[in-house]
């Protein structure tokens, strides 16, 4: 006898997408979570946006499935009443000598049939009269989104098809059977052993951990991930956009520039910086204001710095180290690791909120055999 049809290890964003995903295709399916409740680490250590699909490299999974889900998730959330804004985001080259970079992402968006507007300064100005800036692109598809809503509402979407999520629980060896697997883990002093047909490695950050504690699964098959670290600081008092602000890519890094966001409730916040570390270290140090002043100043050259508050940090699960070229999203199923009715989730960092239903609608699209 099976537990269930279909077991997701990982309650983050992705992971409930999928399972309600798949308890939708009339599965039996279970969610496993070793914290204490969904979504505690990139899920909601995010800068909530609902991107585009500007910045990936056309044909990538990134590109295609960031796409696909944009649509999908703004159909959700209205559906669901998640609560969201499709507020658009003003990308802007400060300097004449980043306008070939603003040029770029032009083309790029544009190759991944996503609509940008140019921007002259005077339009930027209009738009932003408080942003300095020699040209912009105007993304009105660009949202924002609240993170906490939007897991809860995919989870109700599980339960509502007979699904459930079970936190505090700790996955310690997966051993194939006949048929499907025999999962052995604990749940605060107990441990338990339940089988499955299928199942999701969803595990985000720690979705190499869990690949190695599946037996047979092999080693060479297992990425190396990279813990990178992105810090927020909050701004003390009204917020003068009405848009999200990005400046260019930074160069020779993975990230897009310390940018301003906005939350549904119009709190302004800068970031996330690149920070590659060995850890999940979540602090955010006050010594780096100086730092993201000056990065927004840029662009901004009202921010005081004095009113920068320390906000939170999230790390990203990153299959590209420092200074090397950003990977695409990793799915892995039996043609690649050998075993059956298995799918591996790595690299799953931004866009995948965004791609969370399209990613979802991957992985029942490679398990519809079972």
């Amino acid at each position: 006898m099976m537990d269930c049809d279909v077991l997701v290890v990982g309650a983050g964003v992705v992971g409930l997408a999928c399972a309600q995903r798949l308890a939708a295709d009339g599965r039996e399916v279970m969610v496993l979570e070793q914290e204490d409740w969904p979504g505690q680490h990139a899920s909601s250590r995010n800068s909530e946006v609902i991107h585009a699909g500007i910045y990936y490299a056309p044909g990538s999974l990134k590109a295609e499935l960031c796409r696909r889900g944009r649509d999908q998730l703004y159909r959700w959330c209205e559906a669901r009443q998640v609560p969201h804004r499709r507020i658009g985001k003003v990308l802007v080259a400060v300097e004449e000598n980043e306008l070939p970079a603003l040029q770029a992402l032009h083309d790029n968006a544009l190759a991944n049939e996503v609509r940008l507007d140019w921007l002259d300064a005077a339009q930027v100005h209009a738009l932003e009269p408080q942003v300095r800036a020699v040209a912009g692109l105007l993304s009105p598809i660009t949202g924002i989104i609240d993170s906490h809503a939007l897991m809860q509402s995919y989870e109700a979407a599980l339960q509502e098809r007979g699904g459930q999520v079970v936190c505090r629980v700790r996955v310690e060896r997966i051993e194939p059977i006949a048929g499907g697997y025999r999962v052995h883990g604990s749940s605060g002093r107990e441990t338990f052993a339940l089988h499955t047909r299928a199942l999701l490695n969803a595990g985000g950050l720690f979705a190499t951990t869990l690949a190695s504690r599946i037996e047979g699964y092999p080693a060479v098959r297992i990425p190396q991930m990279h813990y990178c670290k992105g810090s927020y600081f909050s701004y003390s008092g009204r917020s003068p956009f009405s848009h999200l602000v990005y400046p260019m890519p930074e160069a020779n890094t993975s990230g897009l520039g310390v940018h301003a966001t906005l939350d549904l409730g119009g709190q302004l916040r800068f970031g996330p910086d690149v920070c590659y570390q060995s850890d999940l270290d979540y602090q955010v140090d006050l010594g780096m204001a100086e730092r993201f002043a000056s990065a927004v100043q840029r662009y901004w050259p009202a921010c005081d710095p004095l009113r920068l508050v320390p906000g939170y940090a999230g790390i990203r699960a990153k299959l590209s180290g420092p200074g090397q070229p950003a990977m695409d999203f990793l799915i892995e199923g039996p043609a690649e690791h050998g075993l059956p009715g298995l799918i591996s989730l790595y690299g799953i960092e931004s866009p995948g909120l965004t791609a969370s239903l399209a990613i979802a609608d991957e992985v029942a699209n490679r398990l519809d055999n079972l």
